[in-house]
């Protein structure tokens, strides 16, 4: 591996050599995302005991959930676009300070529009954060290693699905609900001083002005991969949304099901975040991304065959397990691909941005499979939903662009 110079996201910078190991710093963005992601979720384990402190109903504390969605999705491409000319490193350290400021306030919150306003800071410097984030690898990665490197920042939100919520769940349980966002302040300080020790200096952009910066809003290329991001997390997230239900019609009886599949959920996509960057790096990012959104609308297609199959009892069980484990492979696989067929389209002076939109676009695609999912509840069963969610996935997978350009 040669050593060449590229521009990226955050400006001029020279690639390193491939390494067999992955450096400090790729470990302390994981840990980093682990936060952000776990302080969007963790929230839903401790409704109750929020809604009972502050004398709100659990449904307004439910709220705090789609604000905190709704003001990361909206406010992460003109977050970006701003904050692009500024150095990645300090950057995402000086976003961390506030995320853990914002986590602090909750921790301390007098009543709810205090808190409320607590997670809107929280949202709006988690989308800061997570798109410097990419940016940073995207920029420092290695030639030909930025899809594995994608893939373990990644791992970080799709490891916080099944050991950041539960754990900060059981502790707002055990102890009280502000003691969750203790820890998640706690964490986002720790990662604050390991990025400022350990990641790579990297300058930002260019000062350009901001409807140049905004070029990916104009970009079809990006939109159309924004589309395919929104698409595959609408029918993906539907999905894991209705899981319990879903689970319930094809094995039935079946105590601490839900809590078994979201296991394996879990931890099989965790081995998918960090598959999918291999693939990412080995085939390039589009025909990763074709295989990833391609593999995942067949296995939703597998979960609606079994849905209305024959199977029942054991037979059915074992193959619940072992679809719902395979679809989990791809679903969390998404990033990687995306985000390098993202970056590709965009260009180097966009790139931020060009992130930022498409994280948005996961996170309305999240809002949106839970509310379409409802609707396929009230006028179906929880059958149906699996078949919506391939249809999703099989459009998601017609938008896909082919083949690398050259």
């Amino acid at each position: 591996m040669t050593t060449g110079t590229t521009t990226g996201s955050a400006g001029p910078t020279a690639r390193k050599p491939a390494a067999r190991g992955l450096p400090g710093w790729v470990f302390v963005l994981f840990v980093t995302l682990l936060a952000t992601a776990t302080d969007e979720f963790v929230i839903a384990g401790v409704l109750p005991s929020v809604a009972d402190d502050l004398g709100v109903s659990v449904s307004a504390a439910g709220q705090l959930v789609t604000v905190f969605a709704v003001v990361y999705a909206l406010g992460a491409p003109t977050l970006a676009a701003v904050c692009e000319r500024f150095p990645k490193r300090e950057l995402m350290a000086a976003a961390l300070l506030v995320f853990v400021a914002a986590n602090v306030a909750a921790a301390l919150a007098p009543g709810y529009g205090f808190l409320l306003a607590a997670r809107i800071l929280a949202a709006l410097a988690a989308a800061v954060v997570t798109s410097a984030a990419f940016a940073t690898v995207a920029a420092a990665a290695p030639e030909g290693q930025s899809g594995r490197y994608l893939g373990v920042v990644t791992a970080g939100m799709t490891t916080a699905l099944f050991t950041g919520v539960p754990v900060g769940s059981w502790l707002g349980g055990a102890l009280d609900w502000r003691a969750t966002f203790w820890l998640i302040a706690g964490v986002g300080a720790v990662a604050a001083l390991g990025l400022l020790a350990t990641a790579p200096a990297l300058a930002g952009s260019a000062p350009a002005p901001l409807r140049e910066r905004l070029a990916p809003l104009r970009n079809g290329r990006v939109l159309r991969l924004v589309a395919v991001t929104f698409l595959a997390a609408g029918g993906g997230l539907m999905f894991y949304t209705y899981l319990g239900v879903y689970a319930a019609e094809v094995a039935p009886d079946t105590p601490g099901l839900l809590s078994a599949l979201l296991f394996v959920v879990g931890v099989t996509g965790l081995a998918g975040a960090l598959l999918a960057g291999r693939l990412t790096d080995a085939r390039g990012p589009r025909r990763g991304l074709r295989l990833v959104i391609g593999g995942h609308a067949v296995l939703l297609a597998l979960a609606a065959a079994l849905a209305f199959g024959p199977l029942d009892g054991a037979a059915a069980l074992v193959a619940l397990v072992a679809v719902t484990g395979c679809w989990s492979v791809f679903a969390w696989g998404l990033n990687p691909p995306v985000q390098g067929s993202v970056l590709a389209a965009a260009g180097p002076a966009a790139g931020m941005t060009a992130l930022a939109l498409n994280i948005s676009a996961l996170y309305l695609g999240t809002g949106v499979a839970a509310a379409l999912g409802g609707a396929v509840l009230g006028a179906a069963d929880a059958r149906a939903v699996p078949v919506v969610g391939a249809a999703l996935l099989t459009l998601s997978f017609l938008l896909t662009p082919g083949r690398e350009r050259r």
